[in-house]
């Protein structure tokens, strides 16, 4: 609404007056908009809300895919007995069990070394091993043809290495800083006796330097060793191992897989987090002093969200609640985690705790707190979601009705004070008129008394 103080400005002496007219005027008609601006302000209100118990609930639900997660991959752990002779790795499909390996030998990479009787290269940006325009790399007997893109030894070793074969192609300084002397080496990438040559058509340009050969392992104390041309192999499913050192004979490290409820602890820790901050989100619209939602459905249909995801139960096995993995109720409805429950269940009854949990897509706890919470976060058909985007449309009607409101009142003022204005100016008019034929009567009598009339 405009300042109505600046734009009426008469010279009558109502003046003022028309003034007080046309901010009452303007303030009966402002009446509606002051109320949409009210509505309005209890929209936005309950639009923020509605964002912070989203995060609180995308929180929950968070922690919820955390827990599976713990159920898989991460609910083994491993220890091995000399990390100097071997270090491992977990994936998909681990199994607990023991295992010892004995590492008889970590292998080598066949390398070789452009001769020293090729042309000298001091700048390897400028400069090759040799001036033919393409090679012929043979591995194990196998050739490939090389074709650098310019006559430099950088050329010819960024060919070699695109051409994707099981050689590294690198460049080594064998001079002095001040009399460099860079030569091309080629190393294979499996430990294996293979054997690299380089031909530039005319002549071999590499010497060998070493002959590979594979690693070698004996794996739970059997008599034959294993051999591998990579130090990284699969000692059981799910159970990565590399070699790191080489066994004093007859000396094996012991690799022992077991599962834990440790992830799943932390995964429960986190979910209690999350929970009790939904709980309190909640309680802010509860009760005679509650925030912006107090009294909406949205908040009764939360509550029954997530008193059905704790109170899930499976029917079946020795663990079919959340309280039998150890989650506890205060007298405020807020959740706590008992670790010594949770760690008697892992060890009495770890398949049962599986069971219970189940998975997101298939069954358990985790595939109803999944589809619950779906229920609530789903972009198209999530409660909470759409409530979000029903008070948000909401807001822009408001801001619409707004406008027009505004510019009614706006139209009322404008013509309000041209009409007062123009009343002004006749009052005024006439108020000079006025003043004009009194002071002509008071002339003709102060004549008539001069002169005797």
């Amino acid at each position: 609404m405009s300042d109505s103080s600046t734009i009426f400005t008469g010279t009558s002496r109502y003046a003022s007056d028309f003034q007080t007219l046309l901010e009452r005027a303007v303030a009966i008609a402002s009446l509606n908009l002051t109320q949409l601006n009210s509505q309005k302000t209890t929209l936005q209100g309950q639009s923020t809300a509605l964002s912070t118990l989203n995060t609180k609930f995308t929180a929950v639900e968070t922690a919820i895919d955390s827990l599976e997660d713990a159920t898989g991959t991460s609910s083994y752990s491993f220890s091995i007995s000399d990390a100097a002779i071997v270090s491992a790795s977990l994936g998909d499909g681990a199994i607990e069990g023991a295992w010892t390996i004995e590492v008889t030998s970590l292998g080598s990479y066949t390398s070789t070394m452009s001769k020293g009787a090729l042309p000298d290269v001091t700048d390897p940006a400028t400069q090759n091993i040799s001036s033919a325009s393409s090679f012929t790399l043979t591995l194990n007997g196998s050739p490939t043809t090389i074709v650098p893109e310019d006559d430099t030894l950088n050329a010819l070793v960024e060919a070699i290495n695109d051409a994707d074969l099981d050689v590294q192609a690198s460049i080594v300084n064998v001079g002095t800083t001040s009399a460099p002397d860079y030569r091309l080496t080629l190393q294979s990438t499996s430990l294996a006796a293979d054997t690299i040559q380089l031909n530039d058509s005319t002549q071999d340009l590499m010497d060998t330097l070493a002959t590979g050969a594979n690693a070698t392992y004996k794996v739970n104390g059997m008599g034959s060793a294993i051999s591998s041309t990579t130090r990284t192999v699969t000692l059981a499913p799910g159970l990565t191992v590399t070699l790191v050192g080489e066994s004093d004979p007859g000396v094996a490290a012991a690799i022992t897989v077991a599962r834990s409820t440790t992830a799943i602890g932390n995964a429960l820790t986190a979910f209690v987090t999350a929970y009790n901050d939904a709980v309190d989100a909640l309680e802010a619209h509860t009760g005679e002093n509650g925030g912006a939602l107090t009294g909406q459905s949205i908040i009764s249909t939360l509550w029954s969200a997530l008193r059905d995801i704790v109170n899930y139960d499976s029917g079946a096995g020795d663990v079919t609640t959340m309280t039998d993995l150890g989650l506890e109720f205060d007298d405020e409805g807020k959740l706590s985690l008992n670790s010594s429950t949770l760690a008697s269940v892992g060890e009495d009854s770890f398949d049962d705790l599986l069971t219970f949990l189940g998975s997101s897509t298939e069954s358990g706890f985790l595939k109803w707190a999944t589809d619950v919470l779906t229920g609530l976060l789903d972009d198209t058909e999530g409660v909470l979601d759409t409530t979000i985007d029903s008070v948000s449309d909401q807001i822009e009607e408001q801001e619409e009705l707004i406008d027009a409101a505004q510019e009614r009142v706006d139209l009322i003022e404008e013509n309000l004070t041209a009409q007062m204005a123009a009343a002004d100016a006749l009052i005024a008019s006439l108020e000079q008129q006025a003043i004009y034929i009194t002071n002509l009567f008071a002339s003709m009598r102060e004549a008539t008394r001069m002169y005797g009339g």
